[in-house]
C-alpha cells in the first residue's frame, strides 16, 4: 500500500479524525478503536514506514522514549498491574496496517488478552549455529 492510500498516514496529518492523546512533530499517540483492553493505545510516526525494517534509528530511538512516557501515563491513570508493548512486522507476524506503529496494552488481572508462544527446545549446536549467523549480519 502506498502511503498516499495508508489510514494511518491520514491519521497522522490529522485527515481522519482519531483519539488523539498525545502528538509531537514527530508522532501521534491515540486510542485503539478495537482495544485488546482498556486504556489501548498506538504510537505511530508521523513520517511513513512500513515496518521497523524501513524504521531508521533515530526515529527508533525516539519512539521508544516516547513509550516509556505513555506507558508511565496509563499505569497512572488507569492503574494498570503490567504491559505489553507490542509491535508486528509483516502479515505473517499479525501485522494489519502497513504503516509502522506500537500497541500499548495495558493489563489487567483476568482480563483475558492472550500474547506469547509456545517454547521450543533447541540445542547448542543449532544456537550456536545462529548465533554466528546473525552476529554477521549485524
Amino acid at each position: 500500500m502506498s502511503k498516499d492510500n495508508c489510514i494511518f498516514c491520514k491519521i497522522a496529518k490529522g485527515e481522519i479524525p482519531s483519539a488523539t492523546i498525545y502528538e509531537d512533530s514527530h508522532f501521534r499517540v491515540m486510542m485503539d478503536i478495537n482495544p485488546a483492553t482498556k486504556g489501548h493505545c498506538l504510537i505511530i510516526p508521523r513520517e511513513h514506514f512500513d515496518n521497523i525494517y524501513d524504521l531508521d534509528g533515530e526515529t527508533a530511538g525516539k519512539i521508544f522514549s516516547l513509550a516509556t512516557c505513555i506507558a508511565r501515563a496509563l499505569k497512572d491513570a488507569l492503574g494498570c498491574e503490567g504491559m505489553n508493548i507490542v509491535q508486528n512486522n509483516g502479515e505473517i507476524a499479525g501485522q494489519t496496517v502497513m504503516h509502522f506503529h506500537l500497541h500499548l496494552i495495558p493489563r489487567y488481572k483476568d482480563d483475558e488478552v492472550k500474547v506469547g508462544w509456545v517454547p521450543h527446545a533447541s540445542d547448542e549446536k543449532e544456537l550456536e549455529e545462529l548465533r554466528r549467523a546473525i552476529k554477521a549480519a549485524i
